[in-house]
């Protein structure tokens, strides 16, 4: 810390967080995602304040979506606090074709930053997301349907690239604090007008049903979900791995390619519990398709354990169906004839 830097509880909580939980090495590099919102902001001068102690080499990138008419003032806006602040600037441009719709525009991100993390060399890509995002995401995919899994889609850490690392260091920090420490320590923020526009859900799910939500059933909602959430994480991370054992045991050692022909024995699955099924059947034909699967083409295969002989499911994406042959549920094209 410089010594002009007041040592509030927030640089506090974030340097036990990181102690705690080892997101962030000393003497690391540390590429911080700064969209100029109260988040990134706060995320950027704490670690800017914490520097001296850690020793790391930060940077700043900015990714512009040209999805609004203020996105190069926005742009500017992020670069001159950067050089005001001494650190390096990165700007991302989306260019003439910018991505369309929320889950696109969260790939490209990730995709440039990755890329610019490695170019510039650094290990870590930071990012302002908060205990807020959390009980917002569990909300967002609670009420469009998902099991566990859906609900964890916020991790503190995860692998972008063989050598970079997404960190989430505020995610025991609520929106509200992150304001609250923006404000007490005088820095302006970047206001995005697009987020009171109530067309999308996220927008309304944090400015109508959080607060509905803890007015009038429970005012530690966001704080709550949050844990729910960080349970839920060790139960997906147990029960993944044993539905991992389990289909090692299921498939036989020579099963090579499932794109042509692929099994697994349905009587080493019958023996396992019905959410570690799903679990193994998700796991194989994800393997399979290349992709993550449906709930529905999850139950069509789960049900197969117990079918009879030569039952069969509809085709899956990419032509692939699965049957029951003896103990084996098949994996095949859907033009392969059975054994």
């Amino acid at each position: 810390m410089t010594n002009d830097t007041e040592w509030t509880w927030m640089h506090d909580r974030l340097h036990r967080t990181l102690r705690k939980r080892q997101l962030l090495p000393r003497n690391g590099g540390i590429l911080v995602a700064v969209s100029g919102g109260q988040d990134s902001i706060c995320l950027l001068k704490l670690l800017l304040d914490l520097q001296p102690k850690w020793g790391w080499r930060l940077g700043v990138a900015h990714c512009n979506h040209r999805w609004r008419s203020d996105a190069e003032a926005n742009a500017r806006y992020v670069e001159n606090l950067a050089q005001n602040w001494g650190l390096p600037f990165y700007l991302k441009d989306a260019g003439a074709n910018p991505p369309q719709g929320e889950d696109l525009a969260r790939q490209w991100r990730y995709e440039v930053l990755a890329q610019t993390a490695e170019d510039a060399d650094y290990s870590f890509v930071a990012t302002g997301h908060t205990r807020s995002d959390i009980a917002e995401t569990v909300l967002f995919n609670l009420v469009r349907g998902t099991g566990a899994d859906g609900l964890l889609s916020i991790a503190w850490q995860k692998p972008l690239t063989e050598s970079v690392f997404l960190v989430r260091p505020l995610l025991e920090i609520s929106r509200q604090e992150t304001g609250e420490f923006c404000q007490s320590q005088g820095l302006e923020i970047w206001v995005d007008h697009t987020n009171q526009n109530w067309q999308y859900s996220r927008n309304r799910i944090r400015g109508e049903l959080l607060p509905y939500l803890a007015q009038n059933f429970n005012p530690q909602v966001e704080q709550n979900l949050a844990r729910t959430a960080e349970i839920l994480r060790a139960d997906v991370e147990y029960l993944e791995q044993a539905a991992a054992e389990l289909l090692a045991l299921a498939i036989p050692q020579n099963s090579t390619n499932v794109k042509s022909k692929s099994k697994i024995n349905r009587r080493v699955l019958k023996e396992a519990p019905l959410g570690l099924q799903r679990r193994a059947m998700r796991q194989w034909l994800g393997q399979a398709l290349g992709r993550a699967p449906g709930f529905e083409h999850i139950e069509k295969l789960t049900a197969l354990i117990n079918a009879s002989n030569r039952e069969q499911t509809d085709p899956f994406p990419g032509g692939l169906i699965a049957r029951v042959e003896g103990d084996w549920v098949v994996l095949a094209d859907s033009g392969a004839s059975g054994e």
